[in-house]
């Protein structure tokens, strides 16, 4: 009798579930497929996320049942939404309506307090906190640091005629750069072990939320578990120098975040501290180091693009006067050619295939109905394709960023989201893509070992094979 219990209570959650599912399906108006009881249709969109056919996997819905359709992903019943407006509705309703809440993948590896998940008062005051790091007149600050950090990690990664991946440096430069530039985390050991299970807990957020070991889900749980267990140390140290004046709020993030007081003059949970210190690190970290990557990527594969982006940086180096030899914030804005190159990328290969809402209470867009409790999706092919919008959209052209005579209308350009819980890590993640990319093609010349490689999503997207590409220094370089 022992034995039948799990396999009974099996039973019981399986059907219970289904009959919560078929609650869930009665309910909701809105055409589409729930997929299989539990798992719903998440093994078909990751497995297309993977092969980088996402925006297939949704053309085939959206042509099938229209611009709003239902399915289940992640473990929660879904209405996904498709166009300007749909991304409008769903990025600038009240957090009433529909709430920045995550799946439960996203809330167990980001935790449940990260400023995704945040609302309200509690939301804007750790966002304002954070981009008193984070926005452009700070940012100014950091660049001389991270050019020299950049050139450094450059020159002790790479040697004459050595083949590297570059999906593993840009991870490692940029987990380095949110180390140093944002946390004031030096110790290696530490930041060693911590930069494998970032990457190990990041690869959970697209998965089932089913906590058996092997699982990616589970690893990824793990992974979040010692994080945390590394973090606690630190903090106790930075709150304890902070009592003690020898150590500003100013300093870093993490101890602006342990000086913050609420409205009741009360610190902030620890609890809630580690979940935005690892939201952190994702909206620093692997953002720019997607970007960076694909960049590279690009400019191995566009002799053109490649040739006009080499000329720009090197015109940099040309004007600069005196006796300054690392780079500036002025310097960063002349290179215009160089971030509408990125634009074009995250227009056709956003860092973000779409993003994630939770309806808190019954409500409808269109007249189709949106039950209490769903997730709502937007996804970003939906307008960054749109020949409506961007002419000749399968073509890779920078200078529709330049001078637009037809201005991008609102939510339909969505690298970084937006609305009220756009990402707030966006210009840091241009300073830091600039900056790299200025250091890489004026020290180094490229060539990408495999030509025809694909780019994957796990969740962000990243050439299948590592980017290997063989390496020289450029005999006119000017560092």
């Amino acid at each position: 009798m022992v034995k039948e219990i799990p396999f009974i209570v099996l039973c019981v959650l399986t059907l219970s579930l289904a009959l919560l599912l078929k609650k869930f399906l009665s309910k909701s108006q809105t055409k589409g497929s729930l997929g299989y009881p539990i798992i719903g249709e998440t093994f078909g969109f990751i497995k297309a996320l993977r092969k980088d056919k996402g925006s297939e996997w949704i053309e085939e819905r959206v042509s099938k049942y229209g611009p709003v359709f239902k399915t289940s992903i992640m473990g929660s019943p879904t209405v996904v939404i498709i166009g300007q407006q749909g991304n409008k509705f769903v990025l600038s309703s009240s957090d009433d309506v529909i709430s920045a809440k995550k799946p439960p993948t996203f809330q167990k590896i980001l935790g449940k307090q990260s400023l995704f998940e945040l609302t309200g008062s509690r939301h804007r005051l750790v966002k304002g906190e954070m981009l008193k790091f984070l926005k452009p007149e700070c940012l100014q600050n950091y660049v001389k640091k991270m050019d020299e950090l950049v050139n450094t990690i450059l020159l002790k990664e790479l040697q004459e005629n050595k083949t590297i991946g570059v999906v593993r440096l840009m991870k490692k430069l940029s987990y380095d750069m949110a180390c140093n530039i944002l946390f004031d985390i030096k110790d290696e050991q530490t930041k060693e072990a911590m930069f494998e299970d970032f990457i190990t807990a990041f690869k959970a957020l697209h998965s089932l939320p089913i906590t058996f070991p092997g699982t990616s889900f589970w690893r990824g749980q793990k992974a979040r578990a010692r994080i945390v267990e590394k973090i606690i140390p630190i903090m106790n140290k930075r709150r304890e120098e902070l009592s003690k004046g020898i150590l500003s709020s100013t300093n870093d993030m993490l101890s602006c975040l342990l000086a913050i007081r609420d409205e009741n003059g009360q610190p902030l949970e620890d609890d809630l501290i580690t979940d935005n210190f690892i939201f952190l690190f994702m909206a620093s970290y692997d953002t720019s180091a997607t970007l960076i990557t694909m960049m590279i990527w690009k400019l191995s594969r566009d002799p053109d693009v490649y040739n006009k982006v080499l000329e720009e940086q090197m015109e940099i180096l040309k004007q600069r006067e005196g006796i300054e030899d690392r780079l500036t914030w002025r310097e960063i804005q002349k290179m215009k050619y160089t971030w509408r190159v990125a634009q074009e990328l995250m227009r056709m290969i956003p860092p973000a295939f779409g993003g994630f809402r939770k309806a808190l209470k019954d409500t409808s867009y269109e007249g189709y109905d949106i039950p209490k409790g769903w997730t709502v999706y937007w996804a970003s092919c939906g307008t960054h394709m749109d020949k409506d919008i961007f002419e000749n959209p399968q073509e890779f052209d920078p200078s529709r960023f330049e001078n637009q005579a037809k201005p991008i209308p609102p939510f339909s350009y969505l690298p970084f989201g937006a609305g009220v819980h756009n990402c707030i890590g966006n210009e840091f993640a241009r300073v830091e893509t600039l900056t790299t990319i200025h250091n890489f093609v004026k020290m180094y010349e490229w060539s990408q070992l495999n030509p025809e490689e694909t780019i994957t999503r796990q969740p962000m997207p990243y050439p299948s094979l590592g980017l290997p590409i063989k390496i020289k220094k450029r005999c006119s370089n000017m560092s």
